[in-house]
C-alpha cells in the first residue's frame, strides 16, 4: 500500500511531463459535459423555436396592418351601354366610355380579431409546448449528468483496481524473492518458484488490461467533456465518495421526474388540442377598416401637375365581422376524436411510466442496501485475507505451509477485492438510479 501510494503521489508530476494537466471533479465533470452535449444544444435550439411559435400564435390576437399601392394603365378603356334618354335619344342605346387612361391609388388596411376562442386556446398550447421544450432541455441535461457520473466512478473504480493489483504485485515481488532465496540456499523447490513467477506474470498481465481499460474510460470521458486527447485529466473525488444527501427511503411520488413532467405536459397539449377543436364551433368576431386614396388622370404627366383639376380622392371604411360555423361536414368531429385518442394515449403512458418508475425505485432501494452491506463485509474481507496471506507467507518460510497453501490465499484476496470493486460500482450505480428516480441528479450540476 506504501509504494502505491507513493506512485499515486508522483502521478501529477509524471503527467505535468507530458501535457497540461486538469483536474476534475465530479460536479466539473457533469457540468462541462452538460454545457458542451449536442443533445442538450439541440434540445435548447428546440426551446427557442419553440418560444418563436408561441410568439407566431400571439401575432394572430394583434392588429395586421397592411399598406399597397397600385397603378394601373387602361390601355383600352371599357365600354358600357346606356339608355339613350339621358342625352334625349329614347328607345335607344348610347355606347359610353367609362373611366381615365391612368388610375393610380394607396391605401392602408387594418384587421384586428376581437374574439376568437380557438386562437386564445391556441396560444395556451404554445405555451405549454414551450414549458415542454425547456422540459426536453432539463431531459438532456440529466442523461448526460447520469451518464457522465456513472463513467466518472467507473474509471475511479478502475483506477481504485490497479492501485490494489499494484500492491498484489510489490507483494508477490517480494515474495518471488524470498523463494527464489530459499531455492538457492537449497531450502526451497524450484517449482515453488516457479508457480510464484506464473502467479507474478498473472498479475502484471491483469495490470496492463486494467491499465488499458482505464485509459479508455478516460478517452471517453475526453471526447464527452470535448477536452483534447493530450489533455491530461486528474479525477479528484474518489469511488466511495456518498452522493445521496441521506440513506433513501420508500418512495411512491416521481413528480420530480422530468420524463413524468414531460408526460404531463404532453397530456396536458393533448387535453388543449382537444378544447382547441371543439371551439372551434364558436363564433368569432373582428373587426376590419381601410383608408386611403385614389387618383385619376387622364395623362401621364397630370401626376406631375399641381393643377385644382388633379384632385386626389380620399376613401375610408371600418366594420365588424361575425363569423358562425355552420357544418364542415363532421370535419371537426373528426379532428376531436383523434384529439381524445391522444389524450387516452398520454394518459396511459404517464400511468404505465410511473409504475415502472415505482418498480425501478424498489430494485435500486434493493441494490443501494445490498451492495453496501457487501461493500463493509468485503472491505473487511480483504483485511481478513491479507492477514491471512501474511500469517500464510510466514509459515511458508519457516517451512509449515506450502506453496499451494501460499497461492490459494493469494486467490482469496483476489477474489475479495474483485467483489468489493463489483459492490462499489454497483453502489454508486444504485445511487445515481435513485438520484434520477428522486429527480435529484440534477443537484450534480454546478450552479
Amino acid at each position: 500500500m506504501k509504494t502505491a501510494g507513493l506512485m499515486l503521489l508522483c502521478i501529477p508530476k509524471l503527467f505535468a511531463q507530458q501535457g497540461e494537466v486538469t483536474t476534475l471533479s465530479l460536479k466539473d465533470c457533469v457540468s462541462r459535459a452538460v454545457e458542451m452535449n449536442v443533445n442538450v444544444s439541440q434540445a435548447e435550439l428546440a426551446r427557442e423555436k419553440s418560444a418563436y411559435k408561441t410568439a407566431e400564435t400571439f401575432a394572430n390576437l394583434l392588429p395586421q396592418v397592411d399598406a399597397n399601392g397600385m397603378f394601373q394603365d387602361n390601355t383600352k378603356l371599357p365600354v358600357t351601354m346606356l339608355p339613350g334618354e339621358i342625352i334625349g335619344l329614347p328607345g335607344t342605346t348610347v355606347p359610353v366610355t367609362m373611366g381615365q387612361k391612368y388610375n393610380t391609388s394607396a391605401n392602408v388596411s387594418a384587421n384586428v380579431v376581437l374574439y376568437n376562442q380557438t386562437v386564445l386556446t391556441a396560444l395556451k398550447l404554445s405555451k405549454k409546448g414551450e414549458y415542454a421544450a425547456t422540459l426536453g432541455v432539463e431531459k438532456a441535461g440529466e442523461e448526460i449528468s447520469k451518464e457522465v457520473a456513472k463513467l466518472y466512478f467507473l474509471i475511479q473504480t478502475s483506477a481504485k483496481q490497479k492501485e490494489l493489483i499494484q500492491d498484489n504485485i510489490a507483494r508477490t515481488e517480494q515474495m518471488t524473492g524470498i523463494v527464489k532465496t530459499l531455492v538457492n540456499n537449497g531450502l526451497g523447490r524450484q517449482v515453488d518458484h516457479d508457480r510464484i513467477m506464473v502467479s507474478l506474470q498473472n498479475l502484471q498481465t491483469q495490470w496492463d488490461n486494467t491499465d488499458a481499460l482505464y485509459q479508455q474510460q478516460v478517452n471517453m470521458m475526453k471526447y464527452m467533456l470535448e477536452m483534447p486527447s493530450e489533455t491530461v485529466i486528474v479525477l479528484t473525488d474518489s469511488v466511495g465518495m456518498p452522493i445521496l444527501t441521506a440513506s433513501p427511503v420508500a418512495n411512491n411520488d416521481f413528480s420530480n421526474h422530468v420524463d413524468i413532467q414531460l408526460l404531463e405536459a404532453q397530456k396536458d397539449i393533448a387535453f388543449l388540442n382537444q378544447k382547441m377543436v371543439n371551439h372551434g364551433y364558436y363564433p368569432s368576431l373582428a373587426a376590419f377598416g381601410q383608408y386611403g386614396y385614389q387618383g385619376l388622370r387622364k395623362n401621364f404627366g397630370d401626376y406631375f401637375n399641381d393643377s385644382p383639376a388633379n384632385k386626389w380622392y380620399a376613401s375610408s371604411y371600418f366594420g365588424f365581422r361575425v363569423s358562425v360555423p355552420v357544418f364542415d361536414g363532421f370535419r371537426k368531429r373528426s379532428q376531436y376524436r383523434q384529439a381524445k385518442t391522444d389524450y387516452e394515449k398520454a394518459s396511459l403512458t404517464l400511468d404505465n411510466t410511473k409504475e415502472r418508475f415505482s418498480a425501478n425505485y424498489k430494485t435500486a432501494m434493493n441494490n443501494y442496501f445490498n451492495n453496501r452491506t457487501t461493500v463493509e463485509r468485503q472491505q473487511s474481507n480483504i483485511n481478513l485475507a491479507e492477514r491471512v496471506y501474511r500469517e500464510t507467507s510466514l509459515k511458508y518460510r519457516e517451512g509449515i505451509a506450502t506453496m499451494s497453501d501460499l497461492l490459494q490465499d493469494e486467490m482469496g484476496l483476489n477474489n475479495a477485492q474483485a467483489n468489493y470493486l463489483n459492490s462499489l460500482y454497483k453502489l454508486k450505480e444504485a445511487e445515481l438510479e435513485i438520484m434520477s428516480l428522486n429527480g435529484e441528479i440534477k443537484n450534480l450540476i454546478k450552479n
